[in-house]
Order: C-alpha cells, then structure tokens, then sequence
C-alpha cells in the first residue's frame, strides 16, 4: 500500500513576543517571519503535489493582521500578502485551535469554548473559509471531555500524540498509529488522527529524504490498508525551520527534494490532506486517548510537567481557576440583572480578555520564568473585576432570587457581553 503522508506545523507566537523581538532581539524576529513567510514561498511549482496543514494561534494571526505591525515590519516580509498565500486551498489545510494558545486541560472548562469561538472569529475573517475540519490542540494537549466542546465547535477530528492513544477495540501496531480512529464521551464521538512522535521528532531537528522514505517503508510495509503517516511540529521555531541558507532548512533540504521524488514516482508515498484522506477511508476502530501533551525537550507530555513542575506554575494555574470562577459568575449576574448596561459588559469583556491572556501555555512552559507574565494580567483582570462587583452591588440571597423575574430568551450568557475577539481589550474606567 502507498503510504499517505499528512505534513502539520504549528504557528505560534505569544502576544506582543514579536514586537518585543523587534526592539531587543531583531536578528531572531527577523528569522521567524522569514520562516513563516518561506512557507508559502516555498511550495511554489508544488501546487498539485504539495499538502501542508497549518495552525496558527489567535496571538499570531492578529499580530499579522495589525496594520501597525505590518508598517514596522514591510521590507522584512509583507505580512497582508503572507496571509493572503496561505489562503491558497490547493496548499493548506488550516486547523482550528486556541485563541491565545492554551493547554485546554489546564485551564477552567468555562474558559475554553473563549479560546476556541475567538480563534473562529478572526480564522473566519482572515481565511475567507466556510469551516474548519480539524483541530490542533496546543501543546497537542488533549483531554477526552474536550470531545463534546471540539464537536459543538464543527470539528470533525483532533490531532493527538501516537503515545497518549490506547486501543479500545483490536488492532496491530500499524493500525494504531497509521489509521484514524473514533473516540467517544459520554453520547459524543470524534475523529482522532495520530502523530507518530518518532518521524516529528526527526522533523523537527532535521532528517534527510532517503532516511525518511526508507523509515516509512520500513514501518507500513505490514499495513494491508492505506496508512496516514502524520508528522507534526513547529513550523517556525529551531535552527532547521529558522535557517536561512538555501538548501539548510526544512523546506530546502528536505520538503522540496521529497516533492522532486513524489512527481517523479519514486517515493513510496503521497503527500495528503487529512480531510481528502477520510472522505475516502473513513476513520476505523475505537481508540482512548489519555490526558497528556506532546514531548518537549524536557518531559515526554505525560502530567504536563513541562508546565505544572514547579510550586509557582502550580499556583499560577490554580490563581486562574479562582479568577475564572470569580468572573463567570459575575458575568452571569450581569446577564441576567444588568443585560443592558454597556459599561458594565465593557468591564467585563476587559476582564475576561487578559484572564484569557494570561492562560498562554508560553507563560508556564519555560518554568516560572514567564510565569510573573501570567500573573500580571490577572491583576489587571482582578481588577476590572473588582469594579463589576461593586457596580452589581451585593449578591441576592435566595429568597431574593426565586422573586426576581426570569432572565429573557434574548439574553444569552455564552455570547461575548461587549468587545470583539481581536485587539486590545476595552480600556478599564478608574473607580
């Protein structure tokens, strides 16, 4: 059987990391948006053979799309002419994810569906497409009670890591790793697609065409089904995607030779979308996906230690969950006593931005480096918060509650109460 190939890459650049790149490392921006714009550039004459999905953060494609940072930035890469080539359907597949790049098992369940209905909010606008089949979890950090939110969301399949998958029904090792399967929770079921960790890690630090052809071969040659061999990896992080030397990096080196195979039969492979791949193979057997991450350069994703090791990451995290609880029950109260106070909705719209802020993966992964950045936008959202409670005034005791009038159909707590999913947050009034 002709192995399938599907390429995946992850964009991702924390909020305002490329500005302060800009003024303090220029050299290092420099090579990430080379990086990012050699994407495109590179699959040039590869138009009916090149296959690339791609997901980029909420944080990275309003970075792009700022007409500010695309001034600073002209004559470095041409960033409106960067997003409009990576509207090309023939090249990409674009994965839907989080908003501000969060590990969505780390963070409160309220706080999710933000991440997620953001990201489709400028997705939609910047990439003109209709849906979304895929999802990318940052960090690949998944969690079988995502399954419901990702299909209320129109995914129809997730990415997870070939080490968290579990076979529920029969199956070889091949059939594991290199065929798509379902998962299921509670009455809600969805697609998995496996990355083999052993081909990213390659990848993602360089390995040449035959070495990659031959492992392949070497790893489906038992498969008597079509198998989907999925590589996934940053796209523009580490010297092999960074290089800027023509014939050293990625793309160069490995990506274009490889096309040269494939167009010349000699490859053994082809490269595919995900979604062609299941309209005509479908997804077969039932797999359990154990709550985990991707590998990093340190943990292998099993406990999220990468982002949960230390005392201060954990009390970041737990200081989360405490201002999430906090604002989504004021947001409740504001829906259903004050829908129709605009300064309210403003205050609370400008608090729930920086709590998602602050929930970045960036801000926990490199130890408690970064963890103070997470700290310093809940104190803003704590604040904003603050002002929401004493505009709301005291809670009702039940027996105020029960007499008070339902709340109109109309209202809808799970709609954002003001403000957009894109720029800064609404500025907050002084009390």
């Amino acid at each position: 059987m002709i192995a399938q190939h599907a390429l995946v890459l992850n964009l991702h650049q924390p909020s305002g990391n490329l500005d302060d790149l800009l003024a303090h490392n220029e050299w290092e921006a420099k090579e990430i948006l080379y990086a990012l714009d050699r994407i495109p550039r590179s699959l040039w004459g590869y138009e009916d053979l090149a296959r690339v999905h791609l997901s980029l953060s909420g944080t990275l494609l309003e970075t792009l799309s700022n007409p500010d940072f695309q001034k600073r930035v002209y004559g470095i890469v041409d960033c409106g002419t960067l997003l409009w080539r990576l509207q090309n359907h023939d090249l990409f597949e674009m994965l839907g994810t989080g908003y501000y790049h969060p590990v969505l098992p780390l963070i409160p369940e309220a706080d999710r569906s933000e991440h997620l209905h953001r990201w489709l909010g400028i997705a939609h606008h910047l990439f003109w497409r209709p849906r979304f089949d895929g999802f990318w979890p940052p960090e690949m950090g998944f969690s079988m009670d995502m399954i419901p939110l990702l299909r209320a969301h129109g995914y129809r399949y997730v990415m997870v890591d070939s080490e968290q998958v579990e076979a529920v029904t029969t199956m070889s090792w091949q059939e594991l790793r290199y065929r798509p399967h379902i998962a299921r929770y509670g009455k809600d079921e969805l697609i998995v697609v496996v990355r083999d960790r052993d081909l990213s890690n390659a990848q993602e630090s360089g390995m040449e065409v035959d070495w990659f052809l031959n492992e392949v071969a070497e790893r489906t040659k038992w498969c008597d089904f079509p198998p989907l061999v999925t590589t996934c990896t940053d796209g523009e992080n580490g010297g092999w995607f960074r290089n800027t030397t023509s014939g050293a990096n990625f793309w160069s080196a490995f990506y274009q030779p490889l096309m040269e195979r494939v167009r010349a039969g000699k490859a053994g492979m082809s490269p595919t979308f995900i979604s062609d791949y299941l309209k005509v193979h479908g997804a077969q057997g039932e797999v359990r996906v154990h709550t985990g991450a991707w590998n990093t350069g340190w943990h292998d994703g099993r406990g999220f230690v990468q982002w949960t090791g230390s005392q201060a990451q954990k009390d970041g995290l737990a200081a989360l969950a405490e201002v999430s609880a906090a604002l989504h029950a004021a947001r409740r109260r504001a829906a259903a006593e004050r829908p129709d106070d605009g300064d309210l909705a403003g205050l609370i719209e400008a608090a729930l931005w920086h709590l998602l802020r602050a929930e970045t993966s960036c801000n926990f992964f490199w130890g408690e480096a970064w963890v103070p950045r997470s700290t310093a936008d809940l104190d803003v959202a704590r604040e904003a918060l603050a002002q929401v409670e004493a505009r709301l005034g005291p809670a009702l005791n039940p027996a105020q509650e029960s007499a008070r009038p339902s709340v109109p159909p109309s209202v809808s707590e799970s709609a954002p109460l003001a403000g957009g999913s894109i720029g800064a947050p609404p500025q907050i009034p002084q009390s």
